[in-house]
């Protein structure tokens, strides 16, 4: 569809790092009020080894809505 290697990479990057979010557990704590990830979740860190973001940022912001 004339997309340079270089961008169709970046696409399947993005596309591998959204499918590996999708497989994230996520625990519920205190009644659903509050919720976890554990920091030894592989699909956290393939993630944000694919996106390049910092794994204690996203294990924090995945939780907290501020």
């Amino acid at each position: 569809i004339g997309v340079k290697e270089s961008h169709q990479m970046t696409i399947f990057r993005i596309i591998a790092a959204i499918l590996h979010l999708g497989n994230l557990e996520i625990q519920g704590e205190r009644d659903g009020d509050a919720c976890s990830v554990s920091s030894e979740d592989e699909h956290l860190n393939n993630f944000c080894g694919l996106l390049g973001v910092e794994h204690s940022q996203m294990q924090h912001w995945l939780c907290h809505r501020k």
